[in-house]
């Protein structure tokens, strides 16, 4: 299943840069990259600990063990951090007929990332002192992210025929695909315990919801994807409303200087009450009179 992952990953690059989706989604295009160059180096290294001379009992034992704890939770810390930016490049995507709601949007958007973020590393108990502190932000940080992408996810389908996106957009493909993994990651962590073996059953349920998760970005880079029209919608509608708000805010606009009267309303207003008051009292005399 691992080397099937590691098939799966190089196709996904290969039609990724094949479709020339690099200017698209450029985050994506490098987490690709680095997903497809560090399978290979996982998987020499598990070879070696598999193998008689590769085990505690060769001196040599303790440099793989090394290596492979920090070249994995580096790969692990930086993928959380480029998830980030990927979010950010679907949620760019699937607005890009609304320029107002993008560029407000996107900003709420880094907004709700940075709280999330702030969120989990302030739930780090620093249990562990030194080096063994990485794994636990780094696992507090794919926390983060796999909330953000479920969010992202329901957003799109909520809001999907609002925003007159397709099915067979590619943005929602890949909200479909990390929305899928996310989802594993939060229930496989339920049933993960501290002394996880590799041939545990739970190993296979996850490594096979990666596959259908390749398969899913693989089939959507593969299938032509539709082409974007221009989006025609009535006046009086509602996104169209909020576009243009979103559009003004931030926008100063010009300005225009309006003429001053030379008195002021309150000195205007009680020159006519004591106007009044005195036509009153003259008419009251001349009754008299």
């Amino acid at each position: 299943m691992s080397a099937l992952e590691f098939a799966l990953w190089t196709v996904l690059g290969f039609l990724f840069w094949k479709k020339g989706l690099r200017g698209r989604f450029p985050s994506l295009g490098s987490y690709l990259a680095l997903r497809v160059g560090s399978a290979p180096v996982f998987m020499a290294l598990l070879y070696i600990q598999s193998q008689p001379w590769g085990r505690s009992s060769t001196p040599g034992y303790f440099t793989y063990s090394a290596f492979y704890f920090y070249v994995y939770w580096a790969v692990y810390l930086v993928s959380a951090v480029l998830l980030f930016f990927v979010c950010i490049e679907v949620f760019r995507s699937a607005l890009s007929a609304f320029p107002g709601l993008l560029k407000f949007g996107t900003v709420i958007f880094r907004w709700a990332i940075l709280a999330s973020v702030i969120v989990s590393l302030s739930t780090i108990s620093f249990e562990h002192r030194g080096i063994l502190v990485i794994p636990e932000i780094a696992i507090r940080l794919m926390r983060s992210v796999s909330i953000v992408e479920l969010c992202l996810l329901a957003f799109l389908c909520l809001s999907m025929n609002a925003l007159h996106l397709s099915v067979r957009d590619l943005a929602f493909g890949i909200a479909l695909g990390f929305g899928v993994m996310s989802s594993s990651d939060f229930i496989i962590a339920s049933f993960w315990t501290r002394r996880t073996l590799l041939s545990d059953p739970v190993q296979f349920v996850g490594e096979a919801v990666i596959l259908l998760s390749l398969g899913i970005w693989a089939t959507y880079c593969a299938l032509p994807e539709p082409v974007r029209r221009p989006v025609v919608m009535p006046v009086n509608s509602t996104i169209y409303r909020w576009n243009e708000i979103a559009s003004a805010l931030g926008h100063s606009g010009t300005q225009v200087a309006m003429p001053q009267p030379a008195n002021s309303f309150f000195l205007t207003d009680v020159e006519r009450v004591v106007d009044k008051v005195l036509s009153r009292n003259l008419k009251g005399r001349e009754s008299e009179i």
